[in-house]
């Protein structure tokens, strides 16, 4: 057998290179060509994702705007619906036969949760926390309800037990047992420190309520229910803070610009609530037909100006300083 020469190796060599470079070729292209393919169908699956999401946002911003039967853009601040009426309806009937202790009569009930539904979605101030006011924070659903109670550890106790319930505690220094004496003070200074339009923050008032968290005086509140602090005996702080302070936002700035505020006043049967409501919410604002005989029922206006709260009543300067009626 021959040995193959030097020519033939070198051209065997060769082939064999030539061979390779050429599978080296065809393999470089077919990485190409996969990489770009693979760059189009990621490019082409984003586009289309984000495309969808966005879809998706539109879809659900046009579907909340029809919700809430409100163009997104309006300045509006409360665009939640209230509670469909069967649910309204069944919450109220199940607390009016509710068996808890110290509880309200089904009539106040009905007759407060009536209010609730004219207005609610709505701001709500309620002075005192009891066995209903779950149920006011409920049929005020999609609202702000804000419970102001005197005992801090009530406040703390029915806090985690309701969720999204929002209250605070009011340290009270008025005594039932002044009541008199409280508002002889406040109609001799009811063109001054007891005035009916002022910032309650920086009031001087004895009746006036001042430490509460600032945003609060700020809130156009819609309505207010009084049923708080206790008066039960000569040594409670009683509901003369409660009624003046009420009147006073009723008739003071956001609360005034926004509209009519109803105010209902919870044992309306003593006598301590009826003199105070007629001194400060006034007869004339009273809501014939509405309430019970242990609650009632006032919708102030708003400021009308000057420093008397109800029609018929005297300044301090006009009667002597003494703040009487003219008889």
């Amino acid at each position: 057998m021959k040995s193959m020469g030097s020519r033939d190796k070198l051209s065997a060599a060769s082939a064999a290179s030539g061979h390779r470079r050429a599978l080296l070729a065809v393999f470089a292209f077919c990485f190409a060509f996969a990489t770009f393919l693979t760059f189009l169908y990621t490019t082409s699956h984003f586009t289309s994702a984000v495309s969808a999401s966005g879809g998706s946002a539109a879809a659900a911003a046009s579907l909340s705007v029809a919700a809430s039967g409100s163009d997104p853009s309006s300045t509006t601040t409360n665009n939640k619906l209230p509670l469909p009426l069967p649910v309204f309806d069944a919450l109220v009937h199940y607390a009016s036969i509710s068996n808890a202790t110290h509880r309200m009569s089904d009539t106040d009930i009905r007759a407060i949760s009536a209010v609730i539904r004219a207005r609610a979605p709505c701001n709500l101030l309620v002075f005192g926390l009891g066995a209903e006011s779950p149920l006011w924070l409920a049929l005020n659903h999609g609202g702000r309800t804000v419970f102001l109670e005197e005992n801090e550890f009530y406040v703390k106790y029915l806090e985690p037990k309701h969720p999204g319930m929002e209250a605070y505690d009011v340290s009270y220094t008025t005594k039932v047992r002044d009541f008199r004496d409280l508002l002889a003070a406040a109609r001799a200074s009811r063109a001054k420190e007891c005035r009916p339009v002022q910032n309650l923050l920086f009031s001087e008032c004895r009746l006036a309520i001042n430490d509460l968290p600032n945003d609060l005086y700020d809130v156009p509140w819609d309505m207010v229910l009084i049923d708080g602090p206790s008066g039960w005996n000569p040594n409670s702080p009683g509901r003369m803070p409660s009624i003046f302070t009420t009147a006073v936002l009723a008739r003071s700035g956001a609360t005034a610009a926004k509209g009519p505020t109803d105010v209902l006043i919870h044992d309306f049967q003593f006598e301590l609530e009826q003199v105070l409501s007629k001194e400060f919410l006034c007869d004339e604002n009273r809501v014939a037909g509405s309430g019970t005989p242990s609650l009632g029922h006032f919708i102030i206006p708003g400021s009308s100006g000057g420093d008397t709260f109800c029609s018929g009543q005297e300044t301090s300067s006009e009667s002597g300083g003494n703040g009487r009626r003219r008889k």
